[in-house]
């Protein structure tokens, strides 16, 4: 059972590791946090300001999803949850901060490298494990080769990851989030640079989801109308034309509805290369979904409408 803190992670997809040398810190950074979209800190158990670090973020910055990593031992474990923390990373597979997480109901994600520690993590009842460090294991390959074995476990690949290669990792099925300091530099929280850690976190949002038009819907009167119109179209920027139940297309680029559908004028559809976690970032800044319009196939949603019109055309994402 996933709970509803790492329902939120997993949504998100991205799980800031944090070393703060000095509590002062942790607010201006989870604050930065959160106005860049990813609501989440690790803050690893490397230096003496971690506990105090996490009792100021969750104090000062309720938004934030505050959890401590690095976690070694029952000791560092107990702190973190009296500080605040909501989950529990480590870098490996430690049977005892496993079994003291599970008695006191807080979220575990242990570290784990091999088919060992995997089964060690089934024998406990988990479905959440860190992969690390994943490029020095093989990375995206590795992953793939777990999925079929140890298909009821997601992973959290930590380690080498980076802004050039997070989406082979997150496109993966058996990936939940990925984990790395790239979100919050540590060059940037000792020079202070919130803004920049903000942009960081937007820009890293933006290249996960990778937004762009995929086309334009066009309503007329009748199919006639739609017919003509899209020979216009195919004859201006030398498309192919195609004829579906619906609609005419002019290559890939419009489409032309044959009478109208929603949208006063038309419709744009928007690609993105993870729908789900569209949705959940969207939601979370306020912009509501048509929900009645989701459509699924093979289980997965392919395509859902914003509730809202925009200069007289619908907008719907798209599963690239």
């Amino acid at each position: 059972m996933i709970s509803k803190n790492m329902k939120q992670i997993f949504d998100i997809g991205f799980v800031p590791l944090i070393v703060i040398d000095n509590a002062v810190d942790a607010v201006p950074l989870a604050r930065a946090l959160v106005k860049g979209g990813i609501p989440v800190a690790e803050v690893t158990y490397r230096t003496d300001a971690a506990k105090e670090a996490i009792q100021q973020m969750v104090s000062e910055v309720p938004e934030i999803i505050v959890g401590a990593g690095t976690v070694h031992n029952i000791e560092q474990a107990q702190s973190a949850v009296e500080a605040g923390a909501s989950f529990i990373v480590t870098p490996g597979f430690n049977p005892d901060v496993v079994k003291w997480c599970l008695k006191h109901q807080v979220d575990i994600i242990p570290g784990t490298v091999s088919t060992a520690d995997l089964e060690q993590a089934l024998s406990f009842g988990l479905t959440v494990c860190k992969f690390f460090p994943a490029e020095a294991y093989g990375g995206v390959q590795t992953l793939k080769a777990l999925a079929g074995p140890y298909k009821d476990i997601s992973f959290m690949p930590t380690g080498g990851v980076n802004a050039n290669n997070m989406n082979d990792y997150l496109s993966l099925s058996n990936v939940a989030a990925v984990g790395g300091s790239f979100m919050a530099p540590d060059s940037l929280i000792k020079e202070k640079s919130w803004d920049a850690v903000s942009a960081i976190c937007q820009k890293t949002i933006a290249d996960h989801l990778g937004f762009e038009i995929a086309h334009v819907g066009i309503n007329t009167k009748d199919a006639e109308e739609s017919s003509q119109l899209t020979d216009v179209f195919c004859n201006m920027f030398s498309k192919e034309k195609k004829e579906f139940e619906g609609a005419f297309f002019a290559g890939d680029m419009i489409e032309v509805i044959k009478g109208s559908f929603l949208g006063a004028h038309g419709h744009i559809a928007i690609n993105t290369n993870d729908i789900e976690r569209a949705v959940t970032y969207f939601q979370r800044n306020n912009v509501a979904f048509n929900m009645s319009t989701r459509v699924y196939e093979k289980g997965q949603m392919v395509s859902i409408y914003f509730a809202e019109q925009f200069g007289g055309f619908a907008v719907h994402l798209r599963r690239r």
